[in-house]
């Protein structure tokens, strides 16, 4: 077993969602860079190593469609003790997304790849904020794995 290998096999009461709305399929190929050089596939990739270094489980998902993010969101509810999300655009505008946060149970990270202070003054203001336990933004990739670190912590103060 080498240092990347979690000892056991995560349990659901060890496997973390990780949400990503509308666009972010499309990471990596913004020529503003925006969002950084990092791939969707490759952040995915990242992101898998960074929870099994931790010996977590990761569900890592992404839609541009609202809907489905409110579906798994509630599919969450007793299946993960915490979730990450990157609304993307839908931050600004889904209260849908935001009722449905308020009633998960377990721990939040809201995550953007850029800094959406810095960015137009509609991005300002987030509604998934008002359920999040905390935010990180503008770190890019590195933002995903430190939202992972983050929420690892989280759910250990919680066992």
């Amino acid at each position: 077993m080498n240092a990347s290998t979690p000892a056991t096999i995560p349990t659901p009461d060890r496997t973390i969602w990780f949400l990503n709305g509308p666009n972010a399929n499309l990471y990596g190929l913004d020529a503003n860079k925006t969002y950084g050089s990092d791939s969707f596939p490759v952040l995915r990739e990242r992101c898998e190593r960074k929870a099994a270094s931790l010996g977590l489980g990761l569900s890592f998902l992404q839609s541009n469609h609202e809907g489905q993010l409110v579906d798994w969101i509630q599919e969450a509810r007793g299946q993960a003790p915490g979730l990450i999300i990157n609304a993307a655009g839908l931050t600004y505008s889904s209260v849908p997304i935001l009722d449905a946060l308020l009633a998960f149970p377990g721990r939040i990270i809201e995550v953007h790849m850029s800094n959406i202070w810095r960015r137009e003054p509609f991005r300002h203001h987030s509604y998934i904020s008002k359920a999040a336990d905390g935010v990180i933004a503008g770190l890019g990739g590195d933002g995903y794995e430190l939202a992972i670190e983050a929420m690892a912590r989280m759910i250990a103060r919680l066992a």
